[in-house]
């Protein structure tokens, strides 16, 4: 289906600024390098003086992230942008992060900000290469996003890759080796203690024990060393460039290649790229380009966080009493070992199966044999080609064309296994190929014109844009019971007759927007700043009501320190105020989700009584569905204190109103699903601070950059008259987050414990008003529940507010220290302010493994007061309830790179022909300070946060490296 805005666009120009920034080889000209930098930033179709700047922009330069050695270009903003909160998605390799500036603004919505890479709309920079970047500035208010209007309000993050400059032809690489493994385990029980443990389990439920001797069990198998092992880790970037007064060229070629240190052989992650751009000044007043860019990548994965299965979730549950692998037949159950599709190891012994501890909880060894050779796969593309045209001096027109072509799918294999008798496939095996393509292209027509007027600077800009999105289709094939039954010999060669075959195809659904922009700046004598922008944007996934919304924002500058009564001091230098207002959209909401559809599954029986196919409505149709709107108001100050300091503040509020959510129909209306409806807001306020130092000594120069933010999220309503929304489960448990107004978003909500009954007397004090006990089948050892409601019994209506998943605060720190040709830099971030749930034992499987803290368990009265009983039936809930024992604190502070770096003398590098030769050494995620017991304290999927279901941790690496330029 496509549906098109029928409002005919005009196409105007403007001018965009291209700002290239390329190091040289003498230290005066990396000083002027530096200068600029400091300087200009982008700003969204164009670029501005960073002493001019109205709005809230957190700038990153190529010399600040060259040496970073992350697997996706995203993860380098971590800790370095204030109010940009970055967190891994997993340790697994070619995971991505989950990023999100100033707080989450959407209950259901796509929060992930709006990518812009050298003007191009993206998905993300995952396919990026990192040496690529020349810059990163992210858009962080309403006054500076709103340049792009309906999508800004989840914050933008615009991406400058290198450009070509002339002179000699320059050839650089960078590139590293290194070797990751685990930088934590988790304390579980060894044989020994399981063993006692389980055993007092059944006493405590009145049951005969299950082990006569523990003590013989020794210390059993750990599972964790067997998943857990080094993984390499490489990286290899070239680069050329070079030019003329004419025509200038950059071209790159990248390798990147990681294996996980979680069963390496089915966790990986594999990435080609190639980029070329070119400029070509064909005239005085015109000036051609390009851009080109392929990226290929490979991976497979495990179950990164969940407890239902995987590598990681067998190891914490699995019990260590199960050998391994089984070489002797006479010490096991013969009868769990008689399956013919039982899976063995290159010498033919089986691997162990737990008599105890099943469903999709399988021996790691054996499940890798089930995944070999399965992959993922994309290939993508992407340029443009623009044209600048100057004339009457003050006018430039630029006019851009841009494209992205993606593929991407999957290969699995399912061979006929036998893991345990609840996990096995025994009666078909299959071959699947997915495959899936996408284009997506967009025109931009700009104007611009600049003129100094006395002491009057005008820049003034106006512009359009189309953009056709999810143009593409994709289709699967699958094909059961090949005569092989390993990965490597499965062939779609192998004849499969009909019925062994099944294919399926679909269209995407293509939308597409328009949009009209505008921006004016101002300032004069560049002490009186104003910038004020507008943009109106139509989109085909919204109501035929609401197609078309306007985004207008301002901000107002004053640099004080320009003023005639500013006086000369040696503690405030430069002091500049600044605020704005902006109105953005998020246009995030899934494609016609106005609309109503007819659907098959309303059979019925006509007068003859034969079933006849009907259909009815799959929800309301929704007219004047319309994008959620985002308002955030900011105020700061930029100062440089006593020459070397600089200190940013900024202070905001930011609210979303109109949030999609699902409006529950009533069944006689006769329709199958819900409605969707603008109903719903919420809040984020918080303040920003950046604080810089650089200081130089003859041959030593020190510098440092920290920042913190902190963010206060706040749901504000809900539908009318809903009093919550449950979010998150886990388990038996249930929900364990809920939406709830007046309180942060997804914040965890369970039971209050008040300690530990010690005593069959405390159990029978503890009675409601009217005398009644609250816990009459309670014994000693099991939690006390709180009536949070006073109502005088224990029910969900008790549950409270746990703490918030999100973290309130997070900051990060960067120490660069050199001497002469030594160079040292220190990175350290971490959050705070937030809680994490750890979920790590399956409820439903009694004889899972524990960690060693219930050795810490209640075993008699005055034992402890924080750890119940150990009960296989649990009759009170002391586990099957989300209570605040499951929750730990999320904060830490994590050493995430230290790198050492030595810089050969000229003369050296000279005589092999280099104008660079440098080696470091660099590692990563050295330490992490928390008190989270888990694999990592930073987890994130999406926007659920802080949820610990056998997280794949994140590896400690060592790395060595160098950077050479000829």
């Amino acid at each position: 289906m496509n549906v098109r805005i029928s409002r005919s666009l005009g196409m105007v120009a403007v001018l965009y600024f291209t700002a290239n920034f390329n190091a040289q080889n003498t230290q005066n000209d990396t000083l002027q390098k530096e200068q600029k930098i400091e300087e200009v930033v982008m700003i969204g179709y164009g670029t501005q003086k960073k002493s001019n700047v109205t709005g809230a922009i957190s700038s990153i330069k190529a010399s600040d992230i060259e040496n970073i050695p992350a697997g996706k270009p995203e993860q380098v903003l971590q800790g370095r942008a204030a109010g940009v909160n970055v967190i891994s998605n997993s340790g697994q390799p070619g995971a991505s992060a989950t990023v999100r500036v100033r707080g989450i603004t959407s209950y259901n919505s796509n929060n992930d900000p709006l990518w812009v890479v050298d003007g191009i709309v993206v998905d993300g920079i995952g396919w990026l290469n990192q040496s690529d970047i020349e810059s990163i500035e992210v858009l962080k208010d309403g006054a500076s996003s709103a340049i792009y209007g309906v999508s800004a309000a989840r914050g933008v993050i615009l991406v400058t890759t290198k450009k070509g400059k002339k002179g000699r032809l320059n050839l650089s690489y960078n590139g590293f080796f290194g070797v990751s493994s685990a930088s934590r385990k988790l304390d579980l029980l060894n044989a020994t203690q399981y063993a006692t443990v389980i055993n007092e389990g059944f006493a405590n439920d009145g049951s005969p024990v299950r082990f006569q001797n523990p003590a013989s069990f020794g210390a059993g198998t750990d599972w964790q060393d067997i998943i857990f092992s080094s993984a390499e880790r490489q990286n290899h970037e070239v680069s050329v460039q070079g030019g003329n007064e004419k025509s200038t060229f950059y071209g790159s070629f990248g390798y990147y290649d990681q294996s996980g240190i979680v069963m390496r052989d089915i966790s990986y992650y594999k990435r080609l790229t190639a980029r070329i751009n070119s400029t070509h000044k064909i005239t005085d007043w015109l000036t051609l380009g390009q851009t080109f860019a392929y990226t290929n990548q490979k991976n497979q994965g495990i179950n990164a966080n969940g407890e239902f299965g995987g590598p990681l979730s067998s190891a914490v549950n699995l019990d260590p009493i199960t050998q391994a692998v089984v070489t002797d037949m006479s010490t096991v159950n013969s009868a769990l070992y008689s399956n013919p599709n039982i899976v063995r190891d290159p010498n033919g012994n089986p691997y162990g199966i737990s008599p105890y501890v099943n469903q999709e909880m399988s021996n790691p060894l054996a499940f890798k044999y089930t995944q070999l050779g399965n992959r993922n796969w994309s290939d993508d593309f992407i340029g443009n080609v623009y044209a600048d045209v100057k004339f009457l001096n003050n006018f430039t027109f630029k006019s851009s064309l841009n494209g992205k072509k993606a593929y991407w799918g999957s290969q699995n294999f399912t061979p006929l296994f036998y893991l345990n008798p609840n996990y096995s496939n025994l009666a078909n095996n299959s071959l699947n190929r997915t495959t899936q393509t996408k284009f997506e292209w967009s025109m931009e027509n700009t104007l611009t014109f600049q003129k100094k007027f006395g002491d009057h600077n005008v820049n003034i800009m106006a512009g359009t844009g189309y953009y056709d999105y999810n143009i593409g289709y994709g289709q699967s094939v699958t094909y059961t019971n090949l005569p092989v039954n390993n990965y490597f010999d499965a062939s779609f060669n192998f004849y499969a007759p009909t019925e062994n075959r099944t294919v399926d195809a679909w269209d995407n659904v293509e939308w597409n927007k328009a949009s009209y922009f505008g921006r004016a700046i101002y300032d004069y004598k560049n002490k009186y700043l104003f910038t004020g922008t507008l943009r109106y944007d139509g989109s085909s996934v919204f109501g035929a009501n609401k197609h078309w919304g306007l985004f207008p924002s301002f901000s107002l500058g004053w640099n004080m320190d320009k003023e005639n009564f500013w006086p000369e001091n040696n503690i405030v230098n430069t002091l500049k105020l600044r605020g704005g207002y902006g109105t953005l959209g998020n246009d995030g909401i899934g494609t016609f989700n106005f609309a109503s559809f007819y659907v098959a599954g309303a059979n019925y029986t006509n007068g003859n009584g034969s079933v006849m196919p009907g259909y009815l409505p799959n929800g309301l149709a929704n007219p004047y569905l319309k994008w959620e709107t985002t308002t955030q108001t900011n105020i700061a100050v930029d100062m440089k204190l006593f020459r070397d300091f600089t200190l940013t503040v900024d202070l905001y509020n930011k609210k979303t109103k109109d949030i999609l959510r699902n409006v529950q129909i009533p069944g006689y209306v006769g329709v199958t699903g819900n409605a969707i409806a603008n109903a719903g807001s919420m809040e984020n306020r918080g303040i920003e601070v950046e604080l810089g130092y650089k200081k130089s000594w003859n041959d030593f120069t020190l510098s440092f950059n920290g920042n913190v933010a902190y963010n206060q999220n706040k749901v504000l309503s809900l539908i009318r008259g809903q009093e919550y929304e449950d979010r998150a489960s886990f388990q038996s448990m249930g929900p364990i987050q809920r939406i709830v107004p007046g309180e942060s978003y997804n914040s965890f909500y369970g039971f209050q414990t008040l300690g530990v009954f010690q005593n069959q007397a405390q159990i029978n004090s503890y009675v409601n008003a009217s005398g009644q006990m609250y816990q009459s089948n309670a014994k000693p050892g099991d939690f006390i529940w709180a009536d949070a409601n006073g109502d005088g019994i224990i029910s969900d209506l008790d549950k409270v507010n746990l703490g918030s998943s999100i973290p309130k605060f997070n900051f990060g720190a960067t120490l660069n220290l050199s001497y002469k040709n030594w160079d040292l830099m220190v990175f350290g971030q971490g959050a705070a302010g937030h809680k994490v749930f750890q979920g790590l034992r399956r409820l439903d499987i009694l004889d899972a493994n524990y960690q060693t803290r219930i050795l810490e368990r209640w075993t008699g009265e005055g034992s402890t007061n924080e750890n119940p009983r150990l009960t296989r039936n649990d009759p009170n809930k002391n586990y099957s309830r989300l209570s605040n024992w499951y929750l730990q604190k999320g904060d830490y502070f994590r050493i995430k790179l230290v790198t050492l770096g030595y810089t050969l003398p000229q003369n050296i590098a000279e005589n092999i022909g280099a104008s660079k030769l440098r080696f470091f050494i660099t590692g990563e995620n050295i330490f992490t300070f928390t008190k989270y017991t888990g694999y990592d304290p930073e987890i994130a999927a999406g926007d659920s946060f802080g949820i610990d279901r056998a997280f794949y941790p994140q590896a400690r690496t060592f790395m060595f490296g160098a950077n050479i330029t000829f």
